[in-house]
């Protein structure tokens, strides 16, 4: 099927620096949003080390197809699965060496979400509270789940929704790249269809507009590069509480992948 997509990063109307970053390696179909975190601009390099690492990993491994992978395959997931976790296991390493050597980089992580398609399936991996979105007929649907203090409280008891928009510590994540030295690695896979919409994004997006939000703007997109500037000026006129990245990929008919940042 034909690929679009269109990726777009904005610092928000209260931080003075954008620690996200994103990637997209179209000669493998991968897209990546990874938003980091810790002070002195750390998050910024634990972000950049993972999308970097990743795509280094899946440039290697595409090179070379005999090549040692530094993880042993999970064998109940097939190849591109085990491909994914490997990537994203070797880049929190990465950023865990870099933090033990560096002091000013110690405490530092970042989220990551992956999505690749090959051979017609897609292909989720994420750590964090950064997410990724279906919108297919007109509904939208959360794919990944967060690794959040909320969604750990959730498990044990219900909340209303007032509480939820109201717990003290919404934002603490409990799992990220570069906490420890291993790291657990959630994927899906999903098989997409024509004019399915999947959206990437870091929570300063989904912390300022809900899914209903979004849902509601995303018929309105023209293209997919209008499309993103839609959704990160909801996100700022929200109030804009953190940088804000976003990518968007179409897919339809044709056989052909294209897009820009």
């Amino acid at each position: 099927m034909k690929i679009q997509w269109a990726g777009k990063t904005h610092v928000g109307k209260e931080r003075s620096h954008n620690e996200d970053s994103l990637l997209a390696l179209e000669s493998e179909n991968l897209f990546l949003v990874a938003d980091g975190m810790g002070g002195h601009n750390s998050g910024e390099i634990a972000s950049k080390i993972a999308i970097e690492t990743i795509s280094n990993f899946y440039r290697a491994t595409s090179d070379d197809g005999e090549i040692t992978w530094p993880f042993k395959m999970d064998k109940e997931k097939n190849y591109d699965e085990n491909r994914l976790i490997t990537g994203i296991k070797l880049s929190n390493l990465r950023i865990f060496e870099a933090a033990s050597l560096e002091s000013q980089y110690q405490g530092m992580g970042t989220t990551i979400v992956c999505f690749i398609y090959n051979n017609q399936e897609a292909f989720l991996g994420y750590v964090g509270d950064s997410r990724i979105y279906l919108f297919r007929d007109g509904e939208l649907s959360q794919l990944t789940v967060d690794h959040s203090l909320l969604n750990d409280y959730l498990k044990t008891r219900d909340l209303t929704p007032e509480e939820i928009e109201n717990f003290p510590h919404k934002n603490i994540i409990v799992r990220a790249l570069g906490m420890k030295e291993m790291v657990e690695v959630d994927t899906t896979k999903i098989t997409p269809k024509p004019d399915d919409y999947f959206l990437l994004c870091s929570d300063g997006l989904s912390d300022m507009i809900n899914n209903d939000k979004i849902a509601s703007l995303i018929p309105d997109f023209q293209n997919l590069e209008q499309g993103c500037d839609i959704l990160i000026d909801a996100a700022n006129d929200a109030g804009g509480k953190d940088n804000i990245s976003v990518i968007l990929i179409k897919f339809s008919e044709e056989d052909k992948t294209e897009g820009e940042f």
